[in-house]
Order: structure tokens, then C-alpha cells, then sequence
């Protein structure tokens, strides 16, 4: 479905929202593709093909496709199982869908754990680390002082950002991913057509990377295989159960409707962005190796048409990347805290002091080892998608279900609206839908 109802998808994003305080799938999607959208696209792409080789680029976009569907099935039953507070706002996420269709609170609990762990520290550690080394290749970057100074300055603003409440995010993410991710898309074009005529050649070094399977079979951990998947996975987080919780924030009259939309983040994150930056630094032809990986790989390989200009673009774009993946992944832990609360939100108290730690957690990702920053985030990701994806299979009937309800009333013609009774739900154990 992910490939056949693609310009189905594309439509979907222009149905305008129904009311002014109700979020529409646009804005959903732009939430979630702030927070897919990222230093990933640039740092992990960057050490995939560094330690990884060439040949990590086509398993990301094999990870790409096959995720398109996961998320499909995740933000499905997102909307499926969605909830309405007294303000008449919609939330949830695999926490709520674990709950109420599997029954397995504890279940739900640990999800929510991981995800916590995952968004407000391994993520976001991540992401302050990344920013901070693009300045490393800078004349005034001092290692004992200059991490210091970004984090906190970093650590500031998301701060004012987080205190202004979620419709602040909305409006900041909805500004800056457009913006962020075609500049970005452009100069990386501009980069591989004055290289264009190392592009066959790169082309073939990428496919016959990807099918050298001796050398696969010989590093199982190390190989493009493997840090395809890992990068590819860290950087569209397609069935680890983060986008599910802003597509349940969307007002729709169908919750494939959501789903579809959610596909095209996918999209956008990795064969637009992540090819980019793929594809910008291998037609450059520029030494990989791990001495390079991260930020000083893309500065060099953009440096080498665009000047002193490159490696400034690239620090700008990363400042871009990593403002707008910070605010997305704390507004993902914001309803997972309602769960834990007993589906209410925490009280103003307790989410100030958690937003300060929030802030002093990305203070620290800025002055951590880069081991420690992608270890960690890694094994918290791990730890989500471990729980969401075989969730998903055992919910994805559902889901599919609600898919062919959408196309058989799109196929008579109708503005497809969804009844739970119509593919067999409990309409009692449902928030929506009745």
C-alpha cells in the first residue's frame, strides 16, 4: 500500500483541518517528520557509510520501503485507539493501543519507559552531541569550552520553546521543516550535478557494496547491512512507535487517512534527505573512513564545491536539523506521560521541573564521547522497537481491516468516515469511532 496509494497519500495532506483548535494531518505529519527529520539525515548517514561503507545507502532505502508499511500499521492503530481530553484534543500512541486492544498494561508501562528513555535522554543526548561536533573543523572550536557554550546555549532555547506548550511547537516545526529540508535538498543537488559525472561509477559502488555478502558474512557488526538498518532506522524511526503518538493528536474522519499520510514522512526522511546527503558525498569522491565520520565528512565533501560557504551551510542546517528533532522528540514523551498519569496531564509543577531536566540532559549530550551518545540512544531505540513491532503484527489485521474500509467507500465514490462496528471493533472500548 505504501508504493500503490502513494498519490492517494499526497492528497491526504491538503484536507484542511476541522476547526481551529484541532490539528490537522498536515500538522500531524510535520510534528512527526520534525522529529524523523534530523541530525540523522546528516551524521547518521554520514557514519553509516563511513564505518559501514557505500553499500549502507541502499539497505537504508530497503528499510525505507519496508518501514513505509510499519508506519502505516502504527499510526493506523494510533487513531484507532486515540483519546479526547476535556478540551476536546486528541492524543495517544502504542502505550494506549497496548492497553486497550492487547490488554497488557505492564506491557504499556515498559514501552513507555523506553520511550522516555529513548526521546528525552538517548535521542536527545544524540542530537546535542552531533550539533555541537560540526564546529569542530572551526578555528575557534576550543574542545574544553566551545561543547560547554553550545549546550547551554542549545539547552536555552529548547527550554523557551518547551515552556510555551505544544501549539508553540506546532507553529515552530511547521516554520522550519519545510524550509530546513528543501534548502537542504537543493545545495545537495547543486553538489551532485557538478559531479555528475562521477554518478554512474557511484551508483555502481553503492549496489556493489550492498550485494558483497563475503564481506558481510565476515563482519556481521560492521557491515553496510547492519549499519543501513541501524542508521536507516535511527534516522526514520519507521515501527519504533514515536510517530504514532502526533498521528493520534490529528482530527480525521478515517484513521487510514492518518496512516497513509504517516508513510510519506517516511519518505521524506530518507529517500529525499538521507539519499541527499548520500548521494552529495559520494559523487564528490572525498577519503571515508572512520577518522571522518559525522559532520567532517559532509563539510568536506560539500567544502569541495561550495568553498568556506559548504562547511557554514552545514553547521547552519544542522543547527535546523537538531532545534526541530529536539522539540519533536519531547512533544512524543509529553503523552507518555499522560498515560503514566492515569490518562491525565501532569500537574504545571511537574512538567517544569521535567522540562528543565529535559533542557540539562541536552546541556550534557553537548560535552559526552560520541560512543557514548549513539550507544545510547541505540539501545533505547532497540528497547521501543523490540515492544512496538511485534504489537503491530499481532494488531495489524486491524489496521489492514480499516484500510479496506477507507478504499472500499473511496471506490463508491464517498468522503470515506469510520465506524468501529463496520470492521468488527467494540465501540465500547473505543474513546472515538462510535
Amino acid at each position: 500500500m505504501q508504493i500503490r496509494l502513494f498519490p492517494e497519500s499526497v492528497k491526504l495532506l491538503f484536507e484542511p483541518s476541522d476547526g481551529e483548535n484541532s490539528v490537522s494531518s498536515l500538522q500531524a505529519m510535520l510534528v512527526s517528520t520534525a522529529s524523523r527529520v534530523g541530525t540523522g539525515n546528516i551524521i547518521g548517514v554520514s557514519t553509516a557509510i563511513c564505518f559501514g561503507g557505500p553499500g549502507s545507502v541502499f539497505w537504508m532505502w530497503i528499510m525505507c520501503i519496508i518501514g513505509a508499511s510499519s508506519a502505516f500499521i502504527e499510526s493506523t492503530l494510533a487513531q484507532i485507539y486515540k483519546r479526547k481530553d476535556s478540551k476536546g484534543h486528541f492524543y495517544g500512541g502504542p502505550a494506549y493501543y497496548i492497553d486497550e486492544a492487547l490488554h497488557k498494561p505492564k506491557i504499556a508501562i515498559l514501552f513507555c519507559i523506553f520511550l522516555i528513555s529513548t526521546y528525552a535522554v538517548g535521542f536527545n543526548l544524540l542530537c546535542s552531541f552531533n550539533l555541537q561536533s560540526t564546529f569542530m573543523d572551526y578555528p575557534f572550536y576550543n574542545p574544553s569550552t566551545t561543547p560547554t557554550i553550545i549546550g547551554a546555549i542549545l539547552a536555552i532555547l529548547t527550554g523557551y520553546c518547551l515552556f510555551g506548550g505544544g501549539k508553540r511547537i506546532m507553529k515552530v516545526t511547521g516554520t522550519i521543516v519545510p524550509f530546513m529540508g528543501v534548502s537542504y535538498v537543493i545545495v545537495a543537488l547543486i553538489v551532485i550535478i557538478v559531479n555528475y559525472h562521477n554518478i554512474p561509477s557511484m551508483f555502481v559502488l553503492i549496489f556493489q557494496d550492498a550485494f558483497d555478502f563475503k564481506s558481510i558474512a565476515g563482519g556481521i557488526v560492521g557491515s553496510c547491512l547492519v549499519y543501513g538498518i541501524k542508521r536507516g532506522l535511527f534516522s526514520n524511526e519507521a515501527g519504533v512507535g514515536s510517530a504514532p503518538n502526533a498521528s493520534a493528536s490529528a482530527k480525521v474522519s478515517h484513521p487510514a487517512k492518518q496512516g497513509l499520510v504517516q508513510t510519506l514522512s517516511v519518505y521524506i526522511d530518507t529517500l529525499l534527505l538521507c539519499t541527499a546527503t548520500a548521494l552529495m558525498c559520494l559523487s564528490t569522491g572525498v577519503a571515508r573512513d572512520a577518522a571522518v565520520a559525522g559532520a567532517p565528512y559532509v563539510q568536506t565533501a560539500i567544502g569541495s564545491v561550495f568553498g568556506i560557504a559548504g562547511p557554514l551551510f552545514i553547521t547552519v542546517a544542522m543547527v535546523l536539523f537538531a532545534f526541530t528533532t529536539l522539540i519533536g522528540n519531547l512533544y512524543y514523551v509529553d503523552n507518555t506521560l499522560i498515560f503514566l498519569n492515569h490518562r491525565k496531564m501532569p500537574s504545571k509543577r511537574f512538567m517544569h521541573i521535567f522540562y528543565l531536566m529535559a533542557s540539562a540532559i541536552i546541556f550534557v549530550g553537548a560535552i559526552i564521547p560520541m560512543d557514548a551518545a549513539w550507544a545510547m540512544a541505540d539501545i533505547t531505540m532497540g528497547g521501543m522497537t523490540l515492544i512496538n513491532l511485534p504489537v503491530c503484527v499481532m494488531l495489524g489485521k486491524r489496521a489492514i481491516d480499516c484500510l479496506k474500509d477507507y478504499e472500499t467507500q473511496k471506490k463508491a465514490g464517498k468522503n470515506p468516515i469510520f465506524k468501529a462496528s463496520s470492521i468488527g471493533l467494540n465501540e465500547e472500548e473505543l474513546d472515538t469511532w462510535k
